[in-house]
């Protein structure tokens, strides 16, 4: 009998940090058991050391900080930050199922390198769906407080989506 494995999960700094300013990393953890970060991803993070919010992910066994092996893939990517770059090259390298990415540009990039992509509001509905949060506009809201800038038209769009508004 085979057992299901989940497919290897990449994401990069963006989402990390926007669920550790709401206190809710642990969402990644319940709904896709463990994730991948690599090492720029990391040193990001750990740039914040002196954030409210910075937590030391290298001490999470759920997330596991990995190098990646082509370094001068990311050279491709020159309109990327290392996070960004390194993720989208640890995700075709992990052949992974998904990707977690805010930044349009990310998103643009990844797409082209036929990978899937979601981001921080993207696992906020999906912890809705799977009823690890009961609301998701009051989340949406405090993102917004804490200077994590989303549109009031995809806001509305999504609360639709989700039947909150």
């Amino acid at each position: 009998m085979k057992t299901l494995q989940m497919p290897n999960i990449v994401s990069n700094t963006t989402p990390i940090i926007s669920l550790l300013k709401l206190g809710r990393l642990e969402l990644l953890q319940k709904i896709y058991s463990q994730i991948y970060i690599p090492a720029a991803v990391y040193k990001e993070i750990e740039a914040g050391k002196t954030k409210g919010y910075y937590q030391d992910l290298s001490q999470l066994k759920w997330i596991k900080i990995t190098e990646i092996q082509d370094k001068q893939a990311v050279k491709f990517f020159l309109d990327l930050d290392a996070g960004e770059a390194e993720a989208i090259v640890l995700a075709t390298e992990l052949n992974a199922g998904l990707i977690i990415l805010d930044e349009k540009l990310g998103r643009f990039h990844a797409k082209h390198a036929d990978l899937k992509v979601t981001g921080t509001i993207g696992i906020l509905v999906k912890a809705k769906a799977k009823g690890f949060i009961k609301e998701l506009k009051p989340l949406l809201d405090q993102l917004t407080d804490k200077d994590v800038w989303i549109s009031d038209k995809l806001k509305i769009e999504i609360l639709k989506r989700v039947d909150e508004e």
